[in-house]
């Protein structure tokens, strides 16, 4: 009995139930509780108040709005009974097509009625955001966290429910704790992700942020301000050191580069050419064993 209560409850329910908006064999499965595909008024769906996206692409909401202008909404949305209220529904997964069909005009929409519960609700709409990539770095980070506050998922079983590493889901969830014109930068797209991790541990991440927009700063560069302003002796030291070096600079492509590889890694990429060659070395720095175990998925996913 113990032992059943530990388990809590697992994604499976939320991924099975996603899967159903996108496979459209689900008609034929249809029961007493999820009933076939069928057309409702645009007027009886309501969006569900708990949605983690709160912002939508407007560009793909363009090319979706193309789309059912063309070829009509072909994927039903699920919806479940609003509370008591008669002939009105809410937005279970496919938001963003009921969004598009009423801005094109188009008064129903196919969609499959189902009895879920809040948390089923909730559940589902985080998973399907993050499956699908609609949600910007502090909007995914979020889901996690209601993910894990709210149902007891741990980091791990995050990870392997969703296909992401372990170090992506603790990298992410960081960010929440970055003070809130930060967070708005990120979902702006004013400063990306790397942006913001290079940030956590800086002492006033407010002030750089500000400096990261006006000097388009790569990650690269935060990443060293960040280092200098924690130890001022080592930038002192590294100071020394390229002088006595022949004080060679990196030039604007190489550190560019050095930032997208860290943005997307999530690690301290330096990129070292040899003078007067075309070789040279890639170096990547890891914090912990998660990062390292990530690097090595990317590193054996393009065998």
């Amino acid at each position: 009995m113990s032992e059943k209560k530990e388990q809590r409850r697992g994604l499976g329910r939320g991924l099975s139930a996603l899967m159903a908006d996108i496979e459209p064999a689900v008609e034929a499965e249809a029961t007493s509780a999820q009933r076939p595909a069928r057309t409702l008024p645009v007027d009886q769906l309501f969006p569900n108040p708990d949605q983690p996206r709160r912002q939508f692409d407007v560009e793909a909401l363009d090319e979706l709005k193309a789309s059912i202008r063309s070829k009509g909404v072909i994927q039903p949305l699920i919806v479940r009974p609003r509370g008591s209220a008669a002939d009105q529904y809410e937005i279970v997964a496919g938001e963003r097509r009921w969004r598009a069909a009423q801005a094109v005009g188009v008064h129903e929409v196919p969609v499959v009625i189902r009895e879920f519960s809040d948390e089923d609700v909730l559940e589902i709409a985080i998973i399907e955001n993050i499956q699908r990539a609609d949600l910007n770095a502090i909007e995914e980070a979020a889901g996690y966290e209601q993910l894990m506050s709210r149902f007891g998922h741990t980091q791990e079983k995050l990870a392997q429910a969703l296909g992401k590493s372990r170090s992506h889901i603790a990298n992410l969830l960081r960010l929440l704790n970055l003070p809130d014109v930060v967070k708005q930068a990120v979902v702006d797209g004013k400063i990306s992700a790397g942006h913001a991790r290079a940030l956590i541990t800086a002492p006033d991440p407010v002030l750089l942020v500000g400096q990261i927009v006006r000097q388009g700063l790569s990650v690269r560069d935060v990443e060293r301000m960040v280092r200098d302003a924690l130890n001022p002796s080592a930038e002192t030291k590294t100071k020394t050191t390229s002088k006595s070096s022949g004080g060679s600079q990196k030039d604007a492509d190489t550190k560019a580069l050095e930032g997208d590889l860290s943005a997307a890694l999530g690690m301290k990429v330096a990129i070292n050419h040899s003078a007067g060659k075309e070789s040279g070395t890639v170096m990547i720095s890891y914090e912990t064993l998660e990062d390292l175990d990530a690097l090595c998925i990317v590193l054996s996913s393009g065998r």
